[in-house]
């Protein structure tokens, strides 16, 4: 860690090494984090896991995406915590800690990508790359307070950055204000191939709502309303016409047997001591079989079709980014899992459909920030985060 203190506890404390940035480039002037998930040279990567840790040695080449926000001129500060193995939601890693939520301190960070969540909420960097598998930017993101991209599958590179399951991770990252995370995003993302334009169709996914609480649904229409006060009337849509437990059922068992697939060995081979929740979930990888995994590729392939039809060139979705703010530090693991299990609902139509999705914070509730989601084509990232800007700046104005 390169930072003089982390109040957060967002960073591993590792012995600082310095990392050599450009001396000027678009992000010049901006410091950021990286999970602990990319490899960055002269560091170890520790991927939540003592035992990773252990086997990691100190890395002799940074991940691609790493290297490329060095050369536009940031400066990278730390490593920061991420969940064990990278599964989990909660932000609880039984091994580092649990990284403080700076929009809400007495509530959980939300993870995977808690680290880099806790470190751009409380003010310790500019901005903080994360990674996405099942909602490991978006949950965070909204919790927390921040600006945050589940990016396009495969659109940003994952090159020396630790698997969970392969076929549904993606990179992300987190920003406190809309400028940073358009500045962000024009290094990171690039120029779309599928760009929207300036005024969209708009479409509200009705039964996504329709898994909200009432407290939770009546927190997030002001923030709808403004929305649609940038871009106009939305139209109601279902989404989930194969129902939410299909889809919540295909994510969680194609995700399963891959994450078996990246860590089953070491953890057969090693046996090492794994934190709660993250032992009950490969303990279910373990268990998957071949006709659950097959049935639910059935679905997943029908879904991304029909999905990527609904939201053609031009589109976006309004949707919740999380069923209700993050559950208080106190609550027990059961009630956590129980919150994850229901996020998955939401969070899984971009898994499945591997199409780009953004959290906005522009609601709150209980004292505690709410996001509000859109979700675009696969391709129009930039489109997405600067779309998220100029609707944080009317709600502002």
């Amino acid at each position: 860690m390169l930072l003089d203190a982390d109040p957060a506890r967002a960073f591993m404390p590792y012995p600082a090494a310095a990392v050599p940035h450009a001396a000027s480039g678009a992000l010049s002037g901006l410091t950021f984090a990286a999970k602990d998930l990319f490899d960055v040279a002269g560091y170890p990567t520790s991927c939540g896991s003592p035992h990773m840790l252990a086997m990691s040695g100190i890395k002799t080449r940074t991940a691609p995406i790493v290297q490329r926000l060095l050369d536009a001129g940031a400066r990278l500060v730390g490593k920061t915590i991420t969940d064990e193995l990278a599964f989990s939601m909660s932000g609880k890693n039984a091994h580092f800690g649990t990284p403080v939520n700076g929009g809400a301190p007495n509530r959980i960070p939300g993870g995977s990508s808690s680290g880099s969540a806790a470190a751009v909420s409380n003010g310790l960097c500019d901005f903080a790359l994360g990674t996405d598998t099942g909602g490991s930017v978006r949950a965070p993101a909204s919790h927390c307070g921040l600006f945050g991209i589940r990016s396009t599958h495969g659109r940003v590179s994952l090159e020396l950055c630790h698997d969970l399951a392969p076929s549904f991770d993606t990179c992300g990252y987190f920003t406190r204000d809309g400028a940073t995370f358009v500045r962000v995003g024009e290094v990171m993302l690039g120029s779309d191939g599928n760009p929207l334009s300036a005024n969209p169709k708009i479409l509200l996914a009705r039964d996504a709502f329709g898994l909200l609480g009432r407290e939770a649904k009546e927190a997030l229409e002001p923030a709808v309303r403004q929305v649609e006060a940038v871009l106009g009337a939305s139209e109601d849509v279902t989404v989930a016409t194969e129902g939410f437990t299909a889809l919540y059922w295909a994510m969680r068992y194609i995700q399963s047997r891959e994450a078996w697939g990246v860590d089953g060995p070491m953890i057969e081979r090693y046996h090492p001591p794994l934190g709660p929740g993250v032992a009950d979930r490969f303990e279910f990888s373990r268990g998957v079989t071949d006709s659950q995994v097959v049935e639910a590729q059935v679905i997943r392939s029908a879904f991304r079709a029909r999905f990527s039809a609904l939201l053609a060139q031009d589109t976006v979705l309004i949707l919740p980014a999380m069923p209700d703010v993050a559950p208080l530090l106190s609550e027990s693991d059961e009630a956590l899992n129980d919150y994850r299990n229901n996020a998955l609902n939401l969070l899984c139509l971009s898994g499945l459909s591997g199409l780009p999705q953004v959290s906005i914070p522009l609601a709150s509730r209980l004292g505690a920030p709410f996001g509000l989601s859109l979700m675009g084509p696969a391709g129009s990232d930039l489109s997405l985060v600067t779309l998220a800007k100029r609707i944080a700046d009317a709600a502002s104005a």
